[in-house]
């Protein structure tokens, strides 16, 4: 597979990506063309369906930016499905456990170490089947497999969630955890700072990668200082929200209208 983002990660990359929460496939086109290194297509949050979900891979085939799936939740078949349509990377929410981990890393391998149907030789990830020797010898090595941290429970578990052979990345959830610590939009208190650097220093302790969203008290310059390999900074929807906001205070402020 081109542009291997677990390996360029491993050989010290920071990449950069984005959320992908409309589902538009000509907004997907454009971040993808503007540079990004992947795109986190959204299914837990978004209104996206698989048929969306292939629709917005489809619009960014031909860019470099890697398409990267969201599940609604760590279920086998969501999972599944979501690699069959394409995605080079699986994020999975609210993992709690050590035992939730490796459910979700099975649900990404074939067997003998995992439980994921075996169709290569019609799915859309292998070409349809055209390429499918070439995507079975390497979808499993190139994979990767990220665990939202979410919960305090999940803070807890962080140690052996990495440990868990599988799991490529550890990605830090600041919104749910914030609310699950009864800190509800507070996402730089000083005990959600402090849960974050547990979580990182148990990926660090088991050699595997981190994964943030920037807040403003730790923003994109902090987070790479920190060594964060895979930090998503922007959204399909606050983009557009915010340049539509931006543009209408800006003709506010000349004329005092709208």
């Amino acid at each position: 597979m081109a542009n291997n983002l677990k390996s360029r990660m491993h050989n010290g990359e920071q990449l950069l990506g984005f959320w992908l929460e409309l589902f538009s496939p000509m907004a997907a086109e454009v971040m993808a063309e503007a540079g990004y290194n992947c795109a986190m297509l959204d299914m837990e949050h978004g209104p996206g369906g698989f048929l969306d979900c292939i629709s917005v891979m489809q619009a960014m085939k031909g860019t470099d930016c890697v398409p990267l799936v969201r599940v609604p939740w760590n279920d086998h078949v969501a999972i599944k499905r979501s690699l069959d349509a394409g995605a080079r990377g699986i994020m999975v929410p609210s993992v709690d456990s050590a035992e939730q981990a490796r459910q979700a890393v099975a649900a990404c391998r074939y067997a003998p170490g995992g439980r994921r149907g075996n169709a290569a030789s019609i799915i859309r990830a292998s070409g349809y089947g055209v390429n499918a020797a070439e995507y079975l010898n390497t979808i499993q090595d190139e994979l990767l497999v990220i665990c939202q941290i979410e919960t305090r429970k999940a803070v807890e578990s962080a140690a052996a969630i990495a440990e868990v052979e599988g799991v490529d990345m550890l990605f830090v959830g600041p919104s749910d955890l914030s609310t699950e610590m009864g800190l509800i939009g507070q996402v730089d208190h000083p005990q959600v700072h402090e849960a974050i650097a547990k979580v990182e220093a148990a990926a660090k302790s088991a050699g595997k990668l981190i994964g943030h969203i920037p807040t403003p008290k730790r923003p994109v310059k902090l987070l790479v200082e920190s060594g964060a390999s895979l930090i998503l900074t922007d959204a399909d929807v606050a983009l557009l929200r915010n340049g539509a906001r931006n543009s209408i205070e800006a003709f506010r402020s000349l004329t005092g209208t709208i």
